[in-house]
């Protein structure tokens, strides 16, 4: 009889069962989850590892000195890595304009006038209009009385605030003008510059100064000069309100950064290049066809190539290994669209560029996972292994759901793989690990909807949302009413909220509730049921998923509350049983490769 430890080192998570074997069968005593502590597949994982053994040994009384053996999965070394890069030409320009979209605009129209600093009155033009730049050292008040002193001497067409200010200035002005304020490097605006503002009525949005010939028109551009103002139109699509000023310096400095090539080399020696521009559909494609890759590489000096040395730059520096003992042997690639900087913004104004999010695996040697094992036989002072092979442990476990039986195939969905393995009626196994999984799809989410915050896109794409529409009822985003016996906090007035299991969550962002369910949806479709559909045909016999006759899902992202619905739905048209997983009947779909790894320890015992 012995005690044997699972351990599951995933990139989220790691999770832990504890068996007792008594010649041929087992006995499962217990499991623990804990968060990862490093980047999965080095040492850091070790803290980690320790804490999940200590919380799964203590439900049943027993410490980690009462383990026989520790059985670690192989995969570690393999890890899943993200990026993101545009795939139009990055231009750096000395910009000819400046935009600004502030949320509390007053007034309404459009106006045309010279810039001028309010300390700089003193070098007014009779008969020239002006747009007055007004920084937070004046109040609105004082704001005001200036404006309305200049009437009838100076023509003050609009006002440009730094402060929050622009409703409180326009209800004190004699004669209306359009204001538009929150412009926080006011200080780069400079005096006697052509500049146009606009402001949109109420529920509708600017027109003029998001159409690059709107601009051209105000501010009276020339053919070249309406070309370099383009992104400025873009970024300010669907804003209330808008400032553009032309700051011409009398030449245009570009230096264009290509999107690049990317270079495929199959494990029969054979290359193939694609240039990002093509797009993901494209990368894809060629990848098919080049088969099991050995390696991935990027054009030099270009987005996609520097995007592909620092991912090497950075497994590299997390493992000891020479960047040349680091391979990529699978990519997933995704269209999405990125936020780019508008060169010149006075407000970090951005528009959104089409772009290529692409998951990379990154293979490096098996000396970390034997770091790993020496270094937590030598803290635990328990014999410790590197065991089966991630997918077929996962099988293994998968195999203790109820309803099961060969031939059968598992999705393994984790943080930054997806992994597919298929048993047949004979034992016979075939299986993948293929690039991106809900790491990737965090990313394509904050990406796409313009996030600061990481954790917030996490917790958008985990939970379903609601708007409060009132103290005491909610709009779901199935469209369905929930109502309250009693008020909801009054913070969440108004606002899109996150349902989390124990609590609402704010979201921040002012953000519509149907644009965030619209990108989560599709960055969920994009990422695991491509990547679903191409793992199963590898594993698949000749490619033919009409032979595979049942899928369990396992890992963290199973346990989405509506990924599976998606895949269920997806390859019902091959005819496949698809659904969550129940590990032993108890775990759900979590589990399943630390259970695999006890089971597999028993013909090790024998």
């Amino acid at each position: 009889m012995s005690l044997v430890a699972g351990v599951d080192i995933g990139n989220s998570t790691t999770e832990v069962c504890i068996g007792r074997i008594r010649g041929g069968d087992i006995q499962f005593l217990s499991s623990a989850t804990h968060a990862t502590t490093g980047i999965k597949g080095t040492v850091d994982n070790i803290p980690g590892i320790v804490s999940a053994l200590e919380e799964a040994m203590g439900k049943i009384s027993l410490s980690t000195s009462d383990l026989e053996y520790i059985r670690l999965n192989e995969s570690a070394p393999v890890i899943g890595d993200t990026a993101m890069e545009t795939i139009t030409e990055t231009i750096i320009t000395d910009s000819s304009m400046i935009g600004h979209n502030p949320s509390t605009p007053a007034g309404v129209g459009t106006a045309v006038g010279y810039t001028l600093h309010i300390e700089n009155l003193s070098k007014v033009v009779a008969e020239r209009p002006y747009i007055l730049v007004v920084d937070k050292t004046y109040g609105y008040d004082r704001v005001a009385e200036v404006v309305n002193s200049l009437n009838g001497y100076v023509k003050i067409v609009g006002l440009i605030l730094q402060a929050d200010e622009a409703v409180l200035v326009w209800n004190r002005l004699e004669k209306k003008i359009p204001i538009v304020d929150e412009v926080l490097r006011i200080d780069k605006i400079p005096d006697e510059k052509m500049a146009a503002i606009e402001v949109a009525m109420s529920g509708q949005v600017i027109r003029q100064l998001s159409n690059p010939y709107g601009i051209a028109t105000l501010l009276e551009l020339n053919a070249e000069e309406t070309r370099l103002v383009t992104p400025i139109a873009k970024s300010l699509i669907g804003k209330k309100s808008a400032v553009v000023i032309k700051t011409l310096h009398g030449y245009i400095a570009e230096n264009v950064l290509p999107a690049g090539e990317l270079y495929l080399k199959s494990e029969d020696g054979k290359e193939y290049a694609v240039n990002v521009d093509a797009g993901a559909e494209k990368i894809m494609a060629l990848s098919n066809v080049a088969g099991r890759l050995s390696d991935v590489q990027g054009q030099k000096n270009t987005n996609v190539g520097n995007m592909f040395d620092r991912m090497k730059d950075s497994m590299s520096r997390l493992t000891g290994e020479g960047k040349e003992s680091i391979h990529i042997t699978d990519v997933l690639a995704i269209d999405t669209l990125a936020p780019v900087q508008i060169a010149g913004a006075l407000a970090g104004e951005t528009c959104m560029e089409k772009a290529v999010g692409i998951a990379a695996m990154v293979k490096t040697q098996q000396l970390p996972m034997r770091k790993i094992a020496e270094e937590l036989q030598s803290r635990l002072h328990v014999n410790v292994t590197v065991a089966g092979v991630e997918a077929a442990m996962a099988l293994l476990g998968a195999c203790t759901t109820p309803g099961t039986r060969l031939p059968l195939a598992i999705i393994d969905m984790g943080g930054g793989s997806t992994d597919a393995a298929m048993m047949d009626e004979t034992g016979k196994m075939r299986m993948t690990h293929k690039a991106g999984a809900g790491e990737l799809v965090t990313l394509l989410i904050q990406t796409e909807l313009g996030l600061k915050d990481r954790n917030e896109a996490e917790l958008l794409k985990k939970y379903p949302l609601a708007k409060v529409e009132s103290l005491y009822h909610m709009r779901l985003e199935s469209g369905e009413m929930q109502f309250f016996a009693e008020s909801i906090d009054p913070r969440y007035y108004g606002c899109v909220v996150m349902l989390a299991p124990d609590r609402m969550i704010r979201v921040e962002e002012d953000i519509p509730m149907e644009r965030i369910v619209e990108v989560r949806r599709d960055a969920k479709r994009k990422v695991f049921v491509k990547n679903v559909v191409r793992a199963l045909q590898e594993v698949a016999e000749n490619g033919d998923l009409k032979k595979i006759p049942n899928v369990v899902l396992v890992g963290g992202s199973a346990e989405d509350f509506e990924v599976p619905e998606m895949l269920t739905e997806s390859l019902s048209q091959y005819r496949i049983v698809c659904g969550r997983g129940n590990i032993r009947a108890t775990e759900g779909p979590r589990n399943a490769v630390a259970t695999g790894l006890v089971m597999s320890g028993t013909s090790e015992k024998r």
